[in-house]
């Protein structure tokens, strides 16, 4: 029997700091795909404000976790890549490694795939890889703007096998309890002194505290 070609997934973000909303998104989609999970922080996102951590050190927050988590990779490719840190680039260059039939998908909130007509280059990235959202069961998908609508019609999965059996083009929503933290709230948290280390994995709460990032008192 031939052995099935493993699922690449890809998460994407400015990680800034990776917080435990992040890590819960991750968990839920290697555990529902079977698969470890490979999280890509962005250099440069043209979608925000510059991060207030540099990329640098965004990346070793992130390897910190993935140290001791097996579920987790860290690539660091869009770091080592000039210019805005555009997925469709990123998903080019992974499927340039991986080849035209290895199954891929990428990863990402409810909230990024929204607005997803907004990215660069956005209308391809279906053909380059799957789309795995993680909603928090809010109906956030119910409304999606009409180009994001059109361009996703007939293409949503309830299966994770169906992702397996493709290289791309297929969306699957990844209804699972998810936490509610985001890297903005984490962020003034800090800057305001309030408490703050529980919503973080703790090699980020270390990693932060030890540099001063973020406002936080440097030890």
């Amino acid at each position: 029997m031939q052995t099935p070609v493993p699922l690449t997934l890809i998460y994407g973000g400015t990680f800034d700091p990776f917080h435990n909303g992040h890590l819960s998104i991750a968990h839920a989609a290697g555990r529902a795909l079977d698969c470890t999970v490979t999280l890509v922080p962005a250099a440069d996102p043209p979608h925000r404000a510059p991060p207030g951590a540099s990329s640098v050190q965004r990346l070793a927050m992130l390897e910190a976790v993935a140290l001791s988590d097996p579920l987790l990779r860290v690539d660091r490719r869009e770091l080592d890549r000039p210019g805005p840190s555009y997925t469709v680039d990123t998903l080019r260059g992974w499927r340039g490694e991986l080849g035209p039939e290895a199954p891929m998908a990428l990863l990402m909130g409810a909230d990024s795939f929204l607005a997803l007509s907004t990215w660069h280059a956005w209308e391809a990235l279906p053909g380059l890889a799957h789309l795995v959202i993680a909603d928090r069961g809010e109906s956030e998908l119910s409304t999606m703007p009409a180009p994001l609508a059109q361009a996703m019609r007939g293409r949503w999965v309830d299966d994770p096998a169906a992702l397996r059996a493709a290289p791309a083009g297929r969306v699957m929503a990844l209804h699972q309890p998810l936490q509610a933290e985001s890297a903005t709230e984490v962020r003034q948290r800090i800057a305001t002194g309030r408490n703050w280390q529980a919503l973080l994995p703790p090699p980020v709460a270390a990693f932060i505290q030890a540099h001063g990032l973020y406002g936080a008192s440097a030890l």
